[in-house]
């Protein structure tokens, strides 16, 4: 149980603070640069220059201060994995809005699961050539994700920081 506990922490806490970081300081200069890709914006205005380094920069911080309590039972380099795991999250996340840019939906429009997942889907995929979550890891990443990021969207929306509750 110890081990799935901490499976799950190496993974999760990386890249909410990322995802989290990239919202809270998000704003300015929209990653695009207002550009449109056949007629519509390439990500939109809630992905930003500002989010997109500040997301990176706090997931890496935490992935340095994690570096030393992981057990090399999880994998042999976490420096390694983390970097893949940030990055991961940020582009999943900027990736998921590109794709609703790609089919119409405007900045803000709700896709169940999507939203929720997006960066996770980006994360897994990177470090899979590193390390391969197991079934259980799987299932309790996604719904702890799941979970929480509605529990949190919705907190921030109520405070203002988001313009959606999702």
């Amino acid at each position: 149980m110890l081990y799935l506990l901490i499976s799950i922490a190496a993974y999760l806490v990386p890249i909410y603070v990322a995802n989290a970081c990239a919202l809270i300081f998000g704003g300015g200069t929209p990653l695009d640069l207002n550009k449109k890709l056949y007629g519509k914006p390439i990500f939109g205005k809630g992905k930003t220059i500002r989010g997109t380094l500040a997301g990176i920069v706090f997931g890496l911080i935490v992935v340095f201060l994690l570096d030393s309590l992981m057990p090399k039972w999880f994998v042999a380099d976490y420096l390694i994995f983390g970097v893949f795991l940030v990055f991961g999250a940020v582009f999943g996340d900027i990736a998921a809005s590109f794709l609703k840019r790609r089919i119409g939906l405007e900045s803000g429009a709700p896709v169940l699961f999507l939203d929720q997942l997006d960066f996770v889907f980006g994360s897994l995929i990177l470090t899979l050539p590193i390390r391969m979550p197991n079934f259980a890891e799987v299932i309790l990443i996604f719904s702890c994700t799941f979970l929480t990021h509605k529990a949190t969207n919705y907190i921030a929306y109520k405070l203002k920081i988001k313009k959606v509750a999702w």
